[in-house]
């Protein structure tokens, strides 16, 4: 998983898959979601995100409750 923030667009992107997007969904105001040719989704993206989550939760990302062990998925 990868989390991207363009200050340029002030676009918020979170990967799931290292799949390329076949389609995309507008699924609210401002809010994307990336999908794959099966239709899974594969990402999310937040246009306008300084006014959405504000600097300061973009700037502060965090990792909560991740597993050590690797998994086989």
């Amino acid at each position: 998983m990868k989390i991207e923030y363009d200050k340029e667009t002030d676009t918020l992107y979170i990967q799931f898959h290292g799949v390329l997007d076949e389609d995309n969904l507008d699924v609210d105001d401002g809010v994307i979601v990336d999908r794959d040719k099966e239709g899974h989704i594969v990402g999310l993206e937040f246009l306008g995100a300084r006014a959405r989550f504000g600097m300061k939760a973009i700037a502060n990302i965090t990792n909560e409750n991740l597993p050590v062990e690797e998994s086989t998925d």
